[in-house]
């Protein structure tokens, strides 16, 4: 096997397509994925747009500059510098610096804290599971009637947060950061949409809400919501690196998979537990045969297979060993016509990719039928 590809020890994610849909980061996340073998298709659904000429976040400033907060909750540390950095830019960074020196500071989780840090400040508190539920938790239990708190923002929902302390008797002073903006080029988002309707896609992952929301809004622009949401109901993995990244898409009634550490690194680790997970192992012809997205693993090895042979191997494996007539693998064909020659042809393909052509049988004038070893044959009558 001169193929390198072909070899034995090939990434738990070879054969597989994910989707990324981060703007931030997405380097980070479609290299992690390379690195384990995964095929990515990356479209940014939305841009992050620093609000340094905002009149919003400029109002804010000056609010809290001249009339002191209570409590200022930091939410993640691009947010909490970028707000420094706009500050400074307007000269009021060291009046802003000098009020939450005076003030209680809770930074969610590490890598706020070290923004927090880095600018001269010390936090007062940072929650062990960086959960802003483990936060309002802390602030409802000291009392917040009548306090004054300012909250960083950075684009994601904060679901019952803010709505919660108001209710408590807090006055809330939004600090708005960023704001997320559609892409420039939208056409990227289109061909990713495209790919999950064609099931080009074996998982789309998720790293912010609004993504989440401005994927599913686009496809209702387009008129594809409902194919959309069934391409993920059925066939597509969505992962999401956390819970509140998973609520559009969850009240659209889309289940999603979730690792436990809201971080790139576990995301990915989940895919590689839970993608091959999902692939078709099938005893075949004296052969231990893995059905990926776009390769086969046979017997150890990858090997990529051309769409419509993947096309063809899929239709047969829905029935093991049984006979699959070529009107159905026809159909089963992306854009191929009414030429059953075209069925022929794709199978020819197929079968030289696999690599051991008694994987699949002729069946002469009736069709080809996936060559399920005896054994497999009676545990399937069985079922």
């Amino acid at each position: 096997m001169d193929d390198e590809q072909q070899r034995p020890g090939h990434g738990p994610l070879s054969g597989f397509t994910v989707g990324v849909t981060a703007a931030r980061r997405a380097d980070e996340l479609g290299a992690l994925l390379k690195r384990r073998g995964a095929t990515v298709v990356h479209a940014p659904a939305l841009r992050i747009v620093p609000l340094a000429d905002d009149g919003e976040l400029l109002t804010a400033t000056k609010e809290l500059v001249d009339h002191a907060p209570d409590v200022v909750v930091a939410t993640t540390a691009i947010g909490f510098r970028g707000w420094v950095e706009a500050a400074d830019g307007w000269g009021l960074g060291e009046e802003l610096l000098a009020r939450l020196r005076g003030v209680e500071l809770l930074a969610r989780g590490p890598k706020v804290k070290g923004a927090v840090r880095a600018q001269g400040l010390t936090e007062e508190w940072s929650p062990s599971s960086e959960s802003m539920a483990e936060v309002l938790d802390r602030l409802l239990d000291e009392g917040v009637d009548g306090r004054r708190i300012a909250v960083q923002l950075h684009g994601e929902p904060l679901p019952g947060f803010v709505e919660s302390l108001r209710a408590a008797g807090a006055e809330v002073v939004l600090v708005p950061v960023y704001r997320w903006m559609p892409p420039e080029d939208i056409a990227p988002v289109d061909r990713l949409i495209d790919a999950a309707l064609t099931r080009g896609l074996d998982a789309l992952t998720f790293t912010s809400a609004p993504a989440a929301a401005s994927l599913l809004s686009r496809a209702e622009q387009r008129g594809l919501r409902a194919e959309f949401l069934a391409a993920l109901h059925h066939d597509i993995l969505p992962a999401c690196v956390g819970p509140v990244t998973a609520l559009p898409l969850q009240a659209a009634g889309v289940d999603t998979v979730q690792p436990e550490r809201f971080r790139l690194g576990p995301l990915v680790q989940l895919l590689c537990q839970e993608l091959p997970g999902r692939a078709r192992t099938l005893p075949v012809a004296g052969h231990h045969v893995e059905i990926r997205g776009h390769a086969v693993v046979v017997d150890g090895a990858l090997r990529p297979v051309p769409p419509a042979g993947m096309s063809l191997l899929r239709a047969l494996a829905r029935r093991p060993g049984w006979v699959v007539a070529r009107a159905e693998l026809l159909r089963a064909l992306p854009g191929s016509g009414r030429d059953e020659h075209a069925v022929e042809t794709a199978m020819a393909r197929l079968r030289t990719a696999l690599g051991a052509p008694r994987l699949i049988q002729t069946v002469v004038k009736r069709g080809y039928r996936l060559a399920l070893d005896p054994a497999a044959d009676a545990k399937y009558a069985d079922a």
